[in-house]
């Protein structure tokens, strides 16, 4: 048996069908990963989520990390941006197995994530450079998710709340719905984007830095912001947050050569679709609230 953070736990359970007999059977795939890569996996050191990662060592001493899921479609899009970014500006995929939801990852060091640089600004602008560094033209052939495909989760919102929008604010809510409808409407060819590229999947590697954890989404390049806008979490305890989010929305406008509205304008629909996600996720108002509000600073800076 292994001793799993019960947050982990609780995670897993509720977002995956099969979650617990996943979690059962984990120690032995553990086991089969070693015996399949000659590897040793050693006792987790890291913050564990929806996925179980833990530091490993090859036959030949070197250093990766082991990262183990639950198969599902985000996993195989993940192994996916991983290929094509293939160690460009991203962690470099060593192996991996959609089916079984296994993938060896080169190990980062000193692996400090970007909450570690105090200058936001700096942050900020380092952000917006892994961010132009990762976008990749899109193959002919993927079965990467679109933004579109995201954002069509967003009318679950009001089915959920018999037509209304429960403790979600209306008109924040509307706001988003039609501007998705209009960015959608004029978006520009769609990239490979990260989906999810925020200061804890930034890490330093040497005198740079290293993105991980890509879900991999194909869309505009202005999307990729709003991510970063939602974080670090002691973001919402700023007393002037709508005096920092301008600050950041001028510095990667001006660092990615973007439009600073449409930045503004997809950053406020995704803050709500995100909101969203964690209220299905967890079923609880107090788990997105701060999102929200962000949301409501971000449409009262338009």
């Amino acid at each position: 048996m292994m001793n799993l953070p019960t947050h982990f736990v609780k995670t897993v359970t509720s977002t995956f069908t099969g979650g617990a007999e996943w979690l059962a059977r984990l120690p032995d795939l553990l086991v089969e990963c070693e015996r399949r890569w000659g590897l040793v996996v050693q006792p987790t050191t890291f913050t564990l989520s929806y996925n179980y990662v833990a530091p490993a060592t090859l036959a030949d001493g070197t250093e990766i990390v082991l990262k183990a899921g639950v198969p599902n479609r985000e996993l195989r899009t993940e192994i996916a941006a991983l290929r094509l970014y293939d160690g460009r500006g991203c962690v470099r995929l060593l192996d991996a197995d959609p089916e079984a939801g296994v993938l060896l990852l080169e190990r980062l060091h000193p692996g400090e994530m970007l909450t570690t640089v105090q200058d936001d600004d700096e942050a900020t602008r380092l952000a917006a450079l892994a961010m132009h560094t990762l976008w990749r033209t899109l193959p002919a052939e993927h079965s990467f998710p679109s933004v579109a495909e995201w954002a069509g989760g967003l009318a679950e919102l009001r089915e959920a709340f018999g037509g209304g929008t429960g403790p979600f604010a209306e008109k924040v809510v509307e706001t988003a719905v039609s501007l998705f409808t209009d960015l959608l409407a004029s978006s520009s060819a769609p990239v490979l984007l990260h989906g999810d590229l925020h200061h804890y999947n930034i890490l330093s590697t040497g005198d740079g830095w290293t993105v991980i954890d890509p879900k991999g989404v194909a869309g505009e390049p202005a999307y990729e912001v709003g991510a970063l806008l939602r974080n670090p979490f002691t973001l919402f305890d700023e007393p002037d947050l709508k005096r920092i989010t301008a600050r950041r929305l001028d510095i990667l406008a001006e660092t990615l050569a973007l439009d600073r509205e449409r930045l503004r304008q997809w950053s406020l629909a995704q803050a709500v679709l995100s909101a969203w996600w964690s209220y299905q996720d967890g079923g609880d108002f107090a788990d997105c609230e701060a999102t929200m509000h962000l949301a409501a600073v971000l449409a009262a800076l338009g």
